[in-house]
């Protein structure tokens, strides 16, 4: 018995009768168990996973199976499932259940898929190697001694390393695709307002986005499908329509694609990923695309403008977060405003105090529209700049991160480095557009090399249709 790397094969397989979804669940968690010095899971859902399999099953007999039946998915540990505990892995969250399902958890289930467990992150997101966790670092599946990234680090890793079929993240400035890249698999961020963000725990609220973590386009397509559209608890999500992806007719014709000249000077960028990112240009011109360099003035302020924004709601949304209501409270507290204090110094992690302390500094009377208010200025002009792109182009593509996966613990006493780790990636979520990574080959050392490829606003599919395309070229 073995289980399948595309929903595809496991589906064909499940009304063959070649497999169950008792089994394919039981394997998963066998492997679990197997590998847990990835440190990829927090907890598994044994008790539930395989209720629920039986269930499917059940419906499979019946020919009632939902579109999703049998597949098998991890949910980053940010994300709500009712009556299962949530912590952003995070000390502040400590012991806390939730009470009811994100809207995604509720697609995913209402189409039968399995969810078997909750998976390691960056405290509350916030990261990128996933060694901002109250559980320590994920381990790369290529190589131990390398991080997973981040924030999403253990829902790339449970796909990299076949501890289930599919995986949700959050993206707020790289962090389904990154993590993606580092451990060679695919990883999409939809569009912003895409998918409903009810049921997740906010870092950034407008910047947030969920999205898949898969082994193929096909499946990454599949889940969005699933999860996108209208909800009624989230009054930013669209009501764009996104159809079915099996039945979405792409025209296979040459694309435009541009690169921004200035991504493959940048001092961060390594001599591999550069080589192989340029070999893959020329393989794309050889197919009659026509791609052109092109000139982004604001590439430098990506970056800075992401934090400042970013860190501001986040010194609003984490606020909530006091030692009253729910979660960690500590006991050695004297008043209330000494609670208050000490809950918050010892909950939170250095890294997110690090960044709610940046957040209240940019958004103070004195400094509000030296920081915040320019910030939002400099995002519209990124905003405007990546509309103008597309109206030229079909794509826009770049090296996913400037290099593969780093050693566990370099970068983690580095905010500034660890930053710069979104500099491909954080122009998608300033300017909200979707973007998907998707693996490209090995370096010189077997570690994984990532494609970052953008498309308009709402253009998902043509996105996940062409990089099918470039994935098999």
């Amino acid at each position: 018995m073995k289980n399948y790397c595309s929903y595809k094969d496991l589906y064909v397989a499940l009304k063959s009768n070649k497999t169950s979804c008792v089994q394919q669940t039981t394997l998963y968690l066998k492997k679990i168990k197997k590998q847990k010095n990835l440190n990829a899971f927090i907890e598994v859902f044994e008790k539930t996973a395989l209720e629920t399999s039986k269930k499917v099953d059940e419906k499979i007999k019946k020919g009632t199976q939902g579109k999703l039946a049998g597949m098998v998915v991890a949910i980053k540990d940010n994300i709500c499932y009712k009556g299962h505990k949530i912590s952003a892995s995070s000390k502040i969250l400590e012991g806390f259940e939730s009470i009811y399902s994100a809207t995604v958890i509720e697609k995913l289930l209402k189409e039968d898929a399995i969810i078997i467990g909750r998976l390691n992150c960056d405290e509350f997101a916030m990261g990128s190697a996933n060694e901002n966790s109250i559980y320590g670092p994920v381990l790369n599946p290529h190589n131990k001694r390398k991080v997973a990234g981040g924030s999403s680090g253990g829902s790339a890793v449970a796909v990299a390393a076949g501890l289930c079929l599919v995986a949700l993240g959050s993206d707020t400035g790289g962090s389904i695709r990154q993590p993606a890249s580092f451990c060679g698999v695919v990883g999409l961020k939809p569009t912003y307002s895409r998918v409903s963000r009810h049921g997740l725990i906010a870092y950034a609220s407008s910047f947030d986005q969920i999205g898949p973590l898969t082994n193929n386009i096909d499946d990454a397509g599949l889940v969005l499908e699933v999860i996108s559209g209208k909800d009624d608890f989230d009054s930013t999500v669209s009501n764009s329509p996104i159809g079915s992806y099996n039945e979405y007719n792409y025209k296979n014709t040459p694309k435009k694609i541009a690169y921004i000249e200035e991504t493959l000077s940048h001092k961060l960028l390594n001599k591999e990923v550069k080589e192989m990112f340029l070999k893959k240009i020329k393989s794309l011109e050889k197919k009659g695309h026509v791609i052109s360099p092109i000139s982004f003035p604001y590439l430098d302020y990506l970056v800075p403008t992401y934090y400042v924004l970013t860190t501001a709601e986040a010194s609003s949304n984490l606020s909530r977060y006091d030692g009253v209501r729910y979660g960690y409270r500590s006991e050695a507290s004297s008043d209330l405003q000494d609670m208050y204090f000490r809950t918050r110094t010892e909950g939170f992690g250095e890294e997110v105090k690090r960044r709610i302390m940046l957040g209240t500094f940019v958004l103070s009377a004195g400094y509000n529209d030296e920081y915040f208010t320019k910030a939002q200025k400099i995002r519209r002009l990124i905003y405007d700049k990546t509309i103008q792109i597309f109206n030229d182009f079909d794509f826009l593509i770049s090296p996913t991160s400037p290099h593969t996966a780093f050693d566990v613990g370099v970068k983690y006493n580095d905010p500034i480095k660890m930053y710069l780790e979104d500099v491909f990636t954080v122009q998608a979520n300033l300017s909200g557009n979707p973007a998907v990574s998707i693996p490209i080959g090995l370096d010189s050392k077997n570690l994984p090399v990532g494609i970052h490829i953008m498309s308009n606003h709402f253009n998902e599919y043509n996105l996940l249709y062409f990089s099918k395309k470039l994935s098999n070229q």
